[in-house]
Formats: C-alpha cells, sequence, structure tokens
C-alpha cells in the first residue's frame, strides 16, 4: 500500500501489471433482439473460438492504462511486457515501479528465458518489482481495471 502513497514522479512512475484469459465464443443460434415488453433471448449453446490473453498496463497516478490482446501468457509474454515497459512506453524513467501479484510468471527469471543474460540484465535493473501479497491480488490496480472490462463486456 505504501507504493501507492508515493507522489507522482515521471522518473519513477507506478506501473500495475496483469492479465486474465478470456474465453472466445460465438453464437450457435441468432439471437432474438429485444422487443417491446420483451427481453432479447440467447441460447444457451454456443460455439467456442479459443481462448486470448489480455495484459493490462495501468499507471494509476498519470491515469494511463493500456491493454494489449495475446495468444497466451507465457513467461516469455510476460518478459516481452516488460521489455516494451521499459524500451517503448518509459525510456526516459529512471526506474520503474512495478507492481503484480505473484503468479510463476511475474518474475524476474522470465526476462532471463526471453532474452540474451545480458539484455535480461539491464531490463531487470530497470524494474523495482513489489508484489501483492497471497489473497491479496485486488492490491493490484491492474487487476481492478480487468475486472471493470470483464463486467462492461461480459
Amino acid at each position: 500500500m505504501e507504493v501507492y502513497k508515493r507522489p507522482y514522479d515521471p522518473h519513477r512512475p507506478v506501473v500495475c501489471l496483469d492479465e486474465t484469459s478470456k474465453q472466445l465464443i460465438g453464437e450457435v443460434r441468432t439471437p432474438v433482439p429485444a422487443a417491446p415488453g420483451q427481453v432479447a433471448h440467447y441460447d444457451w449453446e454456443y460455439v467456442r473460438h479459443g481462448v486470448a490473453n489480455l495484459f493490462m498496463i495501468f499507471e494509476p497516478l498519470a491515469g494511463q492504462r493500456d491493454v494489449e490482446v495475446t495468444d497466451r501468457r507465457t513467461k516469455k509474454d510476460d518478459a516481452e511486457r516488460l521489455r516494451q515497459l521499459s524500451d517503448e512506453v518509459y525510456p526516459e524513467a529512471d526506474v520503474i515501479v512495478l507492481v503484480q501479484d505473484n503468479l510463476n510468471t511475474h518474475s524476474p527469471a522470465s526476462l532471463y528465458e526471453a532474452f540474451a543474460p545480458a539484455k535480461a540484465a539491464r531490463l531487470a535493473a530497470w524494474f523495482e518489482f513489489h508484489y501483492t501479497p497471497k489473497h491479496c491480488r485486488w492490491l493490484d490496480m491492474a487487476e481492478i481495471e480487468l475486472g471493470i472490462i470483464v463486467l462492461r463486456y461480459a
């Protein structure tokens, strides 16, 4: 919680990172649209079209958020998000203060799986890692942002 009390500093942005998987489905039967006095009707049966992953990057003090949709969420995918943050989104930052949950892919070790040792070390040094306690994932504001998206588009 102390991380969120820090004043805004563009050279030390506080950034929250989280991801979620979503099943992609399609209708088997054409829905019956709503009419006066009648709600729309949807059949319970659906066609599965795979799964997509949403990576949420949220900087609460700047009010900035970005969602990237990917095919999967492996350690290499997580490492690529960190590279993107350091090299493209915050290249002028001295340190990126990163808040994330304790998922097994959220580790500096993922950088070493994805990149050569020198590049992985450079990227790891760019971050100040903060992990939310187990069973307190809601402390990661990116988790809250993803929850809003899920509720809005469910």
